[in-house]
């Protein structure tokens, strides 16, 4: 799937898909819920009221940079607290190189936040060993969002992840760290949208006239834009996130921007009474690609 902002293209690298098993990370959205939201079908929900999500990269392609934008689990982790995640073997960077991206075309990763999903494919185990996957790009991770991994070890499944998927990309050298404002390139800057993790940052991408916004995990699903207050079991701060999903939903349900979710598909944000909901038409459904 492939979405144009101006000169700026951005596909969707699929890792997992899956219908329902999602009542770990929304455990208020019960299918009678989700049924009431009648908008939610067919792109994020079925007809039984089961939630439609993936796991996902983004590449945002500009004139002059091929930049990844999160890297979803990973082969071969272990560690995972989610136990299917471990040991997987999918064909993740050959649906990359298949969409015009093999790896050593990538020169940026930027990774929203540091959660188990969104940093796997940072590494790929070779000799024992975990290295970059991404060896020729600079790899982006917000500066507050790495202090605060890197200090907190206490969970054995968080400072896995860290292992193995984060600290090998600096030890490597490859690391640079943003804060809030930051531009990645001239069409591509970062904004602060903390709750779901202390530092979570989101993408604004702005090419001839036309805006972008990839949220990440923001929001896992389009139902919390009808209910703000269904916080996923894994925001670190559920007021917090809250106040976010509040604040950016009804920034941009206020200009005809494209908003890209870190699980879901694209489409745009409207005005609903005192809430929000997600439309997919023609002009941002994208294009299936390879």
């Amino acid at each position: 799937m492939q979405w144009k902002i101006g000169d700026v293209t951005v596909t969707k690298i699929v890792e997992i898909e899956s219908t329902g098993r999602t009542k770990f990370i929304l455990p208020q959205a019960t299918p009678e819920e989700i049924q009431k939201l009648s908008w939610l079908a067919p792109h994020f929900a079925d007809a039984e009221g089961r939630l439609k999500m993936s796991i996902h990269s983004l590449v945002v392609e500009t004139p002059q940079h091929n930049i990844l934008v999160d890297t979803c689990i990973g082969n071969d982790k272990q560690g995972r607290g989610i136990p299917v995640w471990n040991g997987l073997s999918t064909p993740y960077l050959e649906r990359l190189a298949a969409a015009g991206y093999p790896a050593k075309t990538i020169d940026t990763v930027f990774c929203t936040h540091l959660h188990v999903d969104h940093v796997g494919w940072n590494t790929r185990l070779e000799d024992g060993g975990w290295v970059p996957t991404f060896e020729k790009a600079r790899y982006l991770f917000g500066q507050t969002e790495y202090d605060y991994w890197k200090a907190h070890r206490d969970n054995p499944l968080e400072a896995a992840v860290f292992d193995d998927s984060v600290k090998p990309i600096v030890d490597a050298g490859l690391a640079d760290f943003l804060r809030p404002g930051d531009r990645i390139c001239k069409e591509v800057s970062v904004f602060p949208t903390p709750g779901h993790s202390p530092g979570h940052m989101s993408v604004l991408i702005r090419s001839q006239g036309e805006e972008a916004v990839l949220t990440g995990d923001v929001a896992h699903h389009p139902c919390q834009m009808a209910h703000l207050d269904w916080a996923s079991t894994f925001d670190s701060d559920p007021v917090q996130s809250t106040h976010t999903r509040r604040e950016l939903f009804s920034h941009l349900a206020s200009k005809p921007t494209l908003v890209i979710g870190g699980h879901f598909i694209g489409g745009r944000i409207v005005k609903d009474g005192a809430t929000f909901r997600f439309k997919v038409d023609g002009s941002v459904d994208g294009s299936q690609g390879p």
